[in-house]
């Protein structure tokens, strides 16, 4: 029967690359011919060029052109050899593409389910209300600063005349006190029946106030 139908072949499939690179090595080997044929007329043409005419230099002459269409020939084959390459080269690079499109697009799908099972999770009323929550209370710490600020204000309607005014009531009400009656003891100090306080262990002595008074 494998004889009749052929075996199936266990032979590798070829690639794109494999068939870029064949073709490239068959560019290469032309390459190789046609410095050859380039050399061989190089070598025509010199002894063309020292003879005279006649039945010699037409032979040469007849060689020449065989050789040239030969390069010409070589040189058709290496420009369809090379325009295969090419065209082999754009089909490998859309199709680098193409694989590295549909990566993307299988990591953007797995990311989409992955976003949405955690999204699934979050309830949005939730997040609302806990923002409402922390905006009220915020507000209230927002009051309570203003009203500790507010307890801490000096009335703004005073003036300097009435502090003038009641800096000198202060200093007249100084002076009706006076010091010494209480031997050195300030009169806020004495007691109505000009008594030291009990939480004063002993008068000040005389001398040592006016010591250090100077």
């Amino acid at each position: 029967m494998n004889r009749l139908f052929g075996a199936k072949s266990s032979a590798p499939k070829p690639t794109l690359n494999s068939a870029i690179s064949n073709v490239d090595g068959r560019i290469e080997s032309i390459d190789v011919k046609l410095s050859k044929l380039n050399a061989e007329l190089t070598t025509y043409q010199q002894r063309l060029a020292k003879m005279r005419d006649g039945p010699g230099k037409s032979a040469i002459k007849q060689k020449a052109l065989k050789v040239l269409q030969q390069r010409k020939m070589y040189e058709s084959q290496r420009d369809q050899l090379q325009q295969q390459s090419w065209n082999m080269e754009q089909a490998g690079m859309m199709q680098d593409n193409l694989k590295n499109t549909m990566t993307t697009v299988d990591a953007m799908k797995t990311t989409t389910k992955e976003l949405k099972k955690q999204y699934g999770k979050v309830n949005i009323d939730k997040i609302e209300k806990l923002q409402d929550e922390m905006a009220d209370l915020m507000d209230m710490g927002n009051d309570i600063q203003e009203s500790i600020s507010r307890s801490y204000d000096v009335p703004e309607d005073v003036d300097e005349a009435e502090l003038d005014a009641e800096l000198e009531a202060l200093g007249e009400e100084v002076e009706l006190n006076g010091i010494g009656e209480s031997e050195g003891v300030p009169a806020f100090m004495v007691d109505e029946t000009n008594k030291i306080p009990d939480f004063v262990d002993e008068p000040p002595e005389q001398g040592k106030v006016k010591e250090a008074a100077g």
